[in-house]
C-alpha cells in the first residue's frame, strides 16, 4: 500500500516502520516539521490511505483535508470529537472514506465490548457505584483520554444510574467520575471499578507498548480503501 502519515510524533514513527516492515510504502509525511509538503499535494492516484495522529487542534482540518482530496483516512487523534458530526458530514457530502478509533489496540476494543456488557448486568442487579480511572504518560494533551470517554460514554449508555461524566470525583451520585493521572513514561491504563458494601470488580486494560495501537492502525488502513462511509474499530473486529 501507498501510506500518507499525517503527524509525525511517536505514532507517527512508529507506524513507519511497522508499514515499511510489512512491505507498504511511505510516499509522504505531513507534519510541522516538512512545511513544504501538504495534503493537497496528494491524492487516490497517488495514496493508497492516510493515517492522521496530532494534536486535537489539528486533527479536524487535517481529516477534512483528506476527504476534500478523496483520501481514505484513518485517524487516532483525540480531543476533536465536538467537530464529528461535521466530519460525518463531509465524509457523506464527498462520498469518503473515514476511520475514527479512540484507540486502535485489538485489546482495547475488546475492552470497550467488555465494558458495555457488563455495564449492562450490573446495572440490572443494582447496589454498585462505578467510575473510571486513566492513567497516561505526561506528554499526553488531552484529559481524559479518547478511550477513558469512549468508556465512560458506553457505561452512561448502559448503567442509567449515570447521567453525566465528570473529570474528578463524583459530587452527586448520578455523576460517574472519570479520574486523570499524567506521570512517568505509562503507555495507558485504563480501569472500571464497580463497587458494593459487599465487594468490588475490576475491568482492566494495561498497554506495555505501542505496538498494539500501531498494528491495529494499520489493520485499519489496510481494511479501509473500498469501502465508502465512516467506520470505527467494531466494522473492522465484527464485535
Amino acid at each position: 500500500m501507498k501510506l500518507l502519515l499525517i503527524g509525525y510524533g511517536k505514532m507517527g514513527r512508529a507506524i513507519e516502520a511497522r508499514a515499511i516492515a510489512r512491505g507498504h510504502q511511505i510516499v509522504g509525511i505531513i507534519d510541522p516539521a516538512h512545511p513544504e509538503v501538504t495534503i493537497a499535494d496528494f491524492s487516490p492516484a497517488t495514496v493508497d490511505a492516510a493515517i492522521e495522529f496530532t494534536h486535537p487542534d489539528a486533527a479536524f482540518a487535517n481529516v477534512q483535508a483528506c476527504l476534500r482530496q478523496g483520501l481514505p483516512v484513518v485517524c487516532g487523534s483525540t480531543g476533536w470529537l465536538h467537530h464529528f458530526p461535521e466530519a460525518v458530514e463531509l465524509c457523506q457530502q464527498t462520498d469518503g472514506s473515514l476511520f475514527y478509533a479512540s484507540n486502535y489496540s485489538v485489546g482495547v476494543n475488546l475492552f470497550f465490548h467488555f465494558n458495555e456488557y457488563i455495564a449492562a448486568k450490573m446495572h440490572q442487579f443494582g447496589g454498585y457505584d462505578v467510575q473510571v480511572r486513566e492513567i497516561h504518560h505526561t506528554q499526553k494533551v488531552d484529559q481524559p483520554s479518547g478511550t477513558a470517554l469512549t468508556a465512560a460514554e458506553a457505561i452512561l449508555r448502559h448503567f442509567p444510574a449515570k447521567t453525566i461524566w465528570r473529570n474528578e470525583e463524583a459530587q452527586q451520585p448520578n455523576e460517574l467520575a472519570v479520574l486523570s493521572e499524567r506521570t512517568g513514561q505509562v503507555v495507558g491504563t485504563h480501569i472500571v471499578t464497580y463497587s458494593s458494601d459487599a465487594d468490588s470488580l475490576e475491568l482492566k486494560h494495561e498497554a506495555h507498548t505501542r505496538d498494539g495501537f500501531v498494528d491495529g492502525a494499520l489493520l485499519a488502513a489496510e481494511w479501509l480503501p473500498g469501502h465508502q462511509g465512516v467506520f470505527g474499530m467494531k466494522d473492522l473486529l465484527g464485535l
